[in-house]
């Protein structure tokens, strides 16, 4: 902020003919203001920019073939017991976060997201970042991004034109509408979300994994297009 107002008051112009009707406090105010505006204009747009890319990759990785399959590998059962790091499906917990933000569930979103960063997935990384960023959250966002292409040593980071062809990717589909392949979840779908929300109902997150009613929900939804 103040490099801005600096950089705007070198550049100010204060005619020579009238010195006396400059108010510099008057005029100082007024170039705080427009900074202050200019940089809000600029972090809603970023932010608005993020929401829309994450809500495109988070489709898309809700559509992906085998989505079902994952979150299957994570779910609860009767003959199943806790699940352990070992058990723990990374695309799974990828897709699951992406199912619980598209059904209106951010925070548990993230909570799950977390667990598939941790586990080495770069697609977590990449949506917490658009996460915070959507949040205005810059210092988390660039933790997840400085992750996504350094942090993770044991998989191959992504070149910048992998990254590029994404962002591209995601612009195509809001200026050219979803399409088959990135549907939003169906009001089914959404219900079955709700449902494991009620079971929690004094926690905002839910931590609780899903289980074999909403994978058949879910399958549903991936095979009907």
């Amino acid at each position: 902020m103040t490099t801005t107002i600096d950089t705007l008051l070198a550049e100010a112009q204060i005619p020579l003919a009238a010195p006396q009707t400059f108010d510099v406090a008057a005029g100082l105010r007024r170039l705080a203001a427009d900074a202050t505006r200019l940089t809000t204009t600029t972090e809603i747009a970023r932010a608005a920019q993020a929401a829309q890319r994450l809500d495109v990759v988070c489709r898309w990785v809700l559509n992906e073939p085998g989505a079902a399959e994952h979150v299957d590998k994570i779910a609860e059962g009767p003959d199943r017991g806790p699940l352990t790091e070992e058990q723990m499906d990374v695309e799974g917990a990828l897709v699951f976060g992406c199912l619980l933000y598209l059904t209106g569930h951010p925070e548990s979103a993230q909570f799950w997201w977390q667990l598939a960063a941790g586990a080495g997935s770069r697609a977590a990384a990449y949506g917490l970042h658009l996460h915070h960023l959507a949040l205005g959250e810059t210092r988390r966002a660039w933790h997840w991004f400085h992750q996504l292409t350094h942090s993770m040593a044991d998989t191959v980071p992504p070149d910048a034109a992998f990254l590029e062809g994404l962002e591209i990717f995601a612009r195509y589909v809001r200026g050219h509408g979803s399409g088959s392949r990135a549907l939003a979840p169906t009001g089914r779908l959404e219900s079955e979300v709700d449902r494991l929300a009620a079971r929690t109902p004094s926690c905002s997150v839910i931590v609780a994994r899903p289980d074999r009613q909403l994978v058949a929900r879910l399958q549903e939804f991936t095979a009907g297009h």
